[in-house]
């Protein structure tokens, strides 16, 4: 199976973007097309089905913001710290591959255009969850993506998709740097996107490959 040459330890891929963006659609079109080539995956999301996960979308799915943008951030530090400690470490250490949709990123982004320090945030997160391999950054114009999310049917509208609000989030998602961050023109047809995607994460899991095999040669006794 080509999925046996994958690292022992795990890769982990996030998806991030806007809202409207794709990138539940385009997790699951991934996690599939790998899962078709033999590798075993992981798709999972923030945030998560534990309790204070739904306690989140319930809050995000209301009509106002009632938090302060640091209580915010806790109840999403909460839910993570209890994402990786369930599933995002146990699958990495069984040497599957995660995708998630949404992950520390997010939280960078989404409060930060609530006034709170990008910086801080990233630091509050990397200080207990794993960085990913790859991060997907999918890019979108807030009008494109407020026009998106109206066109669903039967979607209440969450609290985060305001335009202006999106504009300050796209902002900070750009401003992101770090050579496991890809930015993927999401503007295009969904197969398009998928297609660049899955290049991309094939291309990143053979190079993971090649760098645990040249590891491996170098401690292995003569």
């Amino acid at each position: 199976m080509v999925g046996a040459q994958v690292a022992q330890t795990g890769v982990l891929l996030a998806l991030e973007g806007v809202d409207g963006s794709g990138k539940t659609t385009q997790a699951h079109l991934l996690a599939e097309a790998l899962r078709s080539r033999g590798w075993e995956v992981v798709l999972t999301r923030e945030p998560t089905g534990f309790t204070t996960g739904e306690k989140l979308r319930r809050y995000l799915a209301g009509p106002t913001r009632h938090l302060s943008p640091n209580a915010e951030l806790l109840l999403f530090l909460d839910d993570r710290r209890e994402h990786v400690a369930r599933v995002i470490r146990p699958a990495l250490d069984a040497g599957r591959i995660v995708i998630t949709d949404r992950y520390y990123y997010s939280s960078v982004a989404y409060q930060g255009a609530l006034g709170l320090d990008p910086a801080r945030i990233l630091a509050a997160n990397e200080a207990f969850a794993p960085r990913p391999q790859l991060v997907f950054i999918l890019t979108l114009p807030p009008d494109a993506a407020v026009a998106r999310l109206s066109q669903t049917p039967g979607r209440q509208r969450q609290v985060s998709e305001g335009r202006e609000y999106l504009e300050k989030v796209a902002e900070i998602y750009a401003s992101l740097a770090g050579a496991w961050i890809q930015r993927v023109d999401a503007a295009r047809p969904p197969e398009v996107v998928h297609a660049e995607l899955l290049a991309l994460t094939l291309q990143a899991l053979k190079a993971e490959s090649t760098d645990i095999a040249g590891a491996g040669a170098q401690t292995r006794p003569n």
